[in-house]
């Protein structure tokens, strides 16, 4: 299963992302401007640092559960979880929780 992800993939749609952005504090100004575009290389199970598109610093971990790839970024004592998985052959966000 883990080949279905080896890929690299385009975000196409994104759903209450706005929302999530000022959950985490990220100011309107930069969540109405266009975000740069990132690329993350990971080795599964293993943590590396990863800066995400709004300029944090975390450390992440990428996992397969089952048929779903799981991403959890750690910052500043806060975690955030993302469950991804292939869905018509498009990589769809199916969950994303920040704690």
């Amino acid at each position: 299963m883990v080949d279905a992800f080896c890929a690299t993939w385009k975000l196409v749609e994104s759903e209450n992302f706005d929302d999530y952005m000022k959950a985490l504090g990220v100011g309107f100004a930069t969540r109405q401007s266009t975000f740069k575009n990132t690329e993350i290389s990971f080795k599964l199970g293993e943590e590396f640092d990863e800066t995400t598109a709004d300029d944090r610093n975390c450390k992440s971990t990428v996992s397969l559960e089952g048929d779903k790839l799981v991403h959890v970024q750690k910052w500043d004592g806060k975690e955030t979880t993302f469950v991804r998985e292939i869905k018509d052959g498009k990589m769809v966000m199916v969950r994303f929780c920040l704690k």
